[in-house]
C-alpha cells in the first residue's frame, strides 16, 4: 500500500521515520498526521481480515483514495510555476515502490520453491512476474474468468500485488493527467482546479458507472480491472483539489471525523461485500476515508479534542502508518506459506497473531535495512541516477532467480519429454496387468510444471453451414472428413468432455466422422433445470435446437455427474428429458458415464504425500456407485447407448491417482491429457462394441495416439 511513503513531495520535507507530509492542494507543506494514521487503521483492516475473516475489508479503496489525493496535492503546488518533472518524479516514485517489493518477491520466489508443490510453479512464476511487471490485477482478472484457471490464484502468496499494480500503473498515469491539466491551465484564462476538477470529475462519473456494470455483468473480472478502480483515485483527486475551499466549523469536522472512520470499519465488518465490489458499495470506504480527511484541520484551525484526527495522529498509530507500505507486502506471503505447509484453510487466534507479528517485524526490517539506508546513498549523488539504479538493481535481484527457476523446469520438462515410453503405460498398466506386472520406477508423467497443456483439444472452430447462429453456442468445433462423412455425431458438453477430445478427435478422425462440438464449462447437457443457471439453461436450449435442426446421427453427452460428497454420482440434473426430443426424431445417444470427482486436488496429493498413500487412493465405493445409473435408461431405450470407461483408471477397488507412471488427475476431477491417451484404444473398443456401430479403420492403438512424450 503506497501513499505518502511512496510519494515524495518536493515542497515538504519528510517527517522522522520517512514519511512525508500530506498536505492538501494549495496549502503549505505541513505534514498531516491524520492522514499517516487513516492509512494505518486501513492497513490494520486488510492484515486482520485477510488472517482470521477471509473476507473483504475496504481497507484497499481507502489506500487507493489516499493515493491520488497526495499525488494531486503534490502537483498542485507546481501547478502555476515550475517545472513539471515527470522523469524525476517516475524514477524518485518507482525507487522507492521497488526495494521493498523487491525483497519480498524475492523472498516470495525462494518460500515458493522450498514449500509450494511443484504443480502450482507454473502458476506462481507467472504471478512474479505480472508482480513485478505491475500488471498482477490483469493476470488475476483474466484467471478469474477463465474455468481452467479460475482456482490458480488460490494459494498464491503474489495475489495481493494486484493493489499495488493498480496503484503502479496509476502513478505512471495520473502524472500525465495532472501535467496536461497544468499545461491547459497555463495556456488558458481557466485555473488548474478547475481544469483539473472537470477531467476528474468526468473520470469518476465514467468510471464509477463502468465499475457499476461490470459488477454486476462479471464481477471476477471487476474486482481486478482498472478502469473500474479509476473513480477511486479520482474521488482522491477531487478531494485534493477542494479541500483547500472548504471551510468547515470545528462540529461538522469532528461529526465528519468519526461517521467517516465508523464507514470505513463497518464496510467490511457489518456489510457482506465480497460479491460486490468494487460497484457502488465501494463509496462507503472511499467516502468514509474522504470524511477523515476532510475532518482534518486546515490551515491555522484547531484540532478538536474528541476528534478522531486526534487518534489517528497519536504516536503508536504513526508508527503503523510508517510500516503499512512493508506490512501490507510481507503479511500476505507469510500467512499463505504457513497455510500450504500445513495443509489448513485457516488460522486460529494464536496462529494469526504469530503471523501478524512476524510480518510486523520483518516490515520494521524492511524500512530500517532496506528502505531508509538505500534513500541516503551518498556515493550516488545525483538523485536521478541513483533512483534509476534502484529500479534497475532491484528488478535484476528478482528477474535473475526467475528466470533461472524458468530454466530449470524447461530442463526438467525435457527431461521428462526424452524417458522411454515403455516406463509409462498409464492406463495400460490397468487393462493390460499381464504386460505390466513388474513396472519399473520411473519420473510420473505429465510435468508438474506443464498442466496448462494437459486439456484436450476440440478441434479447428465450425465452419460454413455447421456455424451456429445462436450466441449462446459461445464455443462450436468441428472435425471434417477428408471426403464424405460416415457418420455425423455431435458431442454437447462441458469441460469433463472436453477432456476426452484427445479420445474422440482420434477416433472421428480415423473413421471419416464428422464431428461437431458445443462446449461450455461448467455447463452439463440437459432439458432446462433449476440446478443449472441461466446461462447454461441457454445453452442447452439451443444445443437442443441446433441438434433438431442438424438431425446428426448421434449425440455424444455426459449421463451421470459425479461429486465429491454422497451420493457420488447421479444422473446429470433432466438429463432423461433432455435427450427424449433426440430419441424421438431417432437420434442415437452415447452417455458416457462421468469419471470421479475428489474432495482434494489429487496432483497435489501425490506431490505432498507420495502415490501409495490413502488419501491419493480413494476407496471406488466413495468414488461412484456401485451400478452406473443410466444402464436402467439405456436397458428401455434402443437408441440409449451406456459407455462405461471406469476400468481405465479405477481397479475394482479403488481410484488411484496414479497409474502406469502417470498421474491420471490433473486437479479434483479432470483426467490429464497424457492420461487419457493412454486408454484411447480401450475407449475406442467399448464404444464400437456398446453402439454396435461398424467402424472403418483400423484398431487405433495407444501408441499411435500418445502424445511424443509418451513414445
Amino acid at each position: 500500500m503506497t501513499t505518502s511513503d511512496t510519494v515524495q513531495q518536493q515542497a515538504t520535507p519528510p517527517e522522522p521515520g520517512g514519511a512525508p507530509s500530506a498536505a492538501p492542494a494549495g496549502q503549505s507543506g505541513t505534514f498531516r498526521p491524520e492522514v499517516q494514521g487513516l492509512r494505518a487503521v486501513a492497513l490494520v483492516l486488510v492484515v486482520v481480515y485477510h488472517v482470521w475473516l477471509g473476507r473483504v475489508s475496504g481497507g484497499v479503496d481507502v489506500f487507493l483514495l489516499v493515493s491520488a489525493f497526495l499525488l494531486t496535492a503534490s502537483f498542485a503546488r507546481r501547478s502555476t510555476t515550475g517545472p513539471l518533472g515527470l522523469r524525476a518524479y517516475w524514477a524518485r516514485v518507482f525507487g522507492r515502490l521497488l526495494p521493498p517489493a523487491a525483497v519480498v518477491l524475492l523472498a516470495t520466489v525462494i518460500a515458493s520453491i522450498a514449500f509450494f508443490p511443484q504443480v502450482r510453479w507454473g502458476t506462481l512464476i507467472e504471478h512474479a512476474w505480472a508482480s513485478l511487471l505491475y500488471v498482477q490485477n490483469w493476470d488475476l482478472a483474466f484467471g478469474a474468468v477463465d474455468y481452467q484457471a479460475a482456482d490458480a490464484a488460490t494459494a498464491s502468496p503474489f495475489q495481493h500485488f494486484w493493489s499495488l499494480s493498480i496503484q503502479g500503473q496509476v502513478f505512471i498515469l495520473w502524472p500525465l493527467i495532472l501535467a496536461s491539466c497544468i499545461l491547459a491551465a497555463r495556456r488558458t484564462r481557466f485555473s488548474f482546479t478547475v481544469v483539473a476538477g472537470t477531467v476528474f470529475s468526468l473520470i469518476f462519473a465514467a468510471s464509477l458507472a463502468f465499475s457499476v456494470h461490470q459488477t454486476t455483468t462479471n464481477q471476477a473480472f471487476a474486482y481486478f480491472d482498472t478502469r473500474a478502480r479509476l473513480w477511486e483515485f479520482a474521488a482522491g483527486s477531487l478531494l485534493a483539489l477542494a479541500l483547500p475551499h472548504l471551510n468547515l466549523n470545528r462540529l461538522t469536522r469532528l461529526a465528519l471525523g468519526w461517521a467517516g472512520i465508523l464507514m470505513i470499519i463497518a464496510c467490511g465488518l457489518v456489510i457482506q461485500v465480497e460479491n460486490q465490489f468494487p460497484g457502488w458499495i465501494a463509496l462507503i470506504p472511499v467516502l468514509g476515508a474522504a470524511a477523515v480527511i476532510t475532518a482534518g484541520p486546515q490551515g491555522q484551525q484547531p484540532r478538536h479534542r474528541l476528534g478522531i484526527d486526534r487518534i489517528l495522529g497519536a504516536a503508536p498509530v504513526l508508527s503503523v502508518g510508517r510500516i503499512s507500505y512493508a506490512l501490507y507486502l510481507w503479511h500476505w506471503p507469510i500467512l499463505i506459506t504457513y497455510l500450504v505447509t500445513t495443509g489448513t484453510s485457516t488460522v486460529s487466534l494464536g496462529e494469526g497473531a504469530v503471523i501478524i507479528a512476524l510480518s510486523a517485524v520483518l516490515s520494521w526490517g524492511t524500512m530500517r535495512l532496506v528502505e531508509r539506508p538505500l534513500q541516503g546513498w551518498s556515493w550516488v549523488h545525483r538523485r536521478k541516477r541513483r533512483n534509476a539504479l534502484l529500479t534497475v538493481g532491484c528488478a535484476l535481484i528478482v528477474a535473475v532467480p526467475l528466470s533461472g527457476w524458468e530454466t530449470r523446469i524447461s530442463i526438467q520438462e525435457e527431461q521428462l519429454a526424452q524417458q522411454p515410453a515403455a516406463l509409462n503405460p498409464g492406463a495400460q498398466a490397468l487393462l493390460s496387468p499381464e504386460e505390466h506386472a513388474t513396472l519399473p520406477e520411473a519420473a510420473l508423467l505429465p510435468a508438474a510444471t506443464d498442466l496448462g497443456a494437459e486439456w484436450g483439444k476440440a478441434g479447428p472452430t465450425c465452419d460454413g453451414g455447421y456455424r451456429p447462429q445462436d450466441e449462446a453456442l459461445e464455443t462450436c468445433h468441428q472435425i471434417e472428413p477428408d471426403g464424405q462423412a460416415t457418420r455425423t455425431v455431435v458431442v454437447i458438453g462441458d469441460s469433463h468432455a472436453n477432456q476426452l477430445m484427445p479420445a474422440l478427435t482420434h477416433i472421428a478422425e480415423k473413421n471419416q466422422w464428422r464431428m461437431i462440438t458445443l462446449l461450455r464449462n461448467a455447463c452439463r447437457y440437459g432439458a432446462e433445470s433449476d440446478a443449472r443457471d441461466d446461462a447454461c439453461n441457454a445453452r442447452n436450449a439451443a444445443a437442443r435446437a441446433y441438434v433438431l435442426d442438424l438431425q446428426p446421427d448421434a449425440v455424444i453427452t455426459h449421463g451421470t455427474l459425479s461429486t465429491a460428497e454422497e451420493p457420488h454420482e447421479l444422473l446429470v440434473p433432466d438429463w432423461e428429458a433432455g435427450i427424449g426430443v433426440f430419441l424421438e426424431d431417432g437420434i442415437e445417444v452415447l452417455a458416457i458415464r462421468d469419471n470421479p470427482r475428489f474432495p482434494i486436488n489429487m496432483f497435489e496429493c501425490v506431490e505432498l504425500h507420495g502415490q501409495d498413500a490413502p488419501q491419493c487412493n480413494t476407496p471406488r465405493d466413495q468414488a461412484l456407485l456401485a451400478v452406473n445409473p443410466v444402464e436402467a435408461i439405456a436397458a428401455r431405450e434402443p437408441l440409449v447407448h451406456s459407455l462405461d470407461v471406469t476400468p481405465a483408471y479405477c481397479t475394482g477397488t479403488t481410484c488411484p491417482a496414479v497409474v502406469g507412471n502417470v498421474h491420471v488427475y490433473m486437479d479434483l476431477d479432470h483426467l490429464n491429457r497424457t492420461y487419457v491417451e493412454t486408454f484411447t484404444g480401450y475407449f475406442e473398443d467399448e464404444l464400437f462394441a456398446t453402439t454396435g456401430w461398424t467402424t472403418t479403420a483400423p484398431r487405433i492403438s495407444d501408441q499411435d495416439t500418445a502424445s511424443p512424450e509418451m513414445r
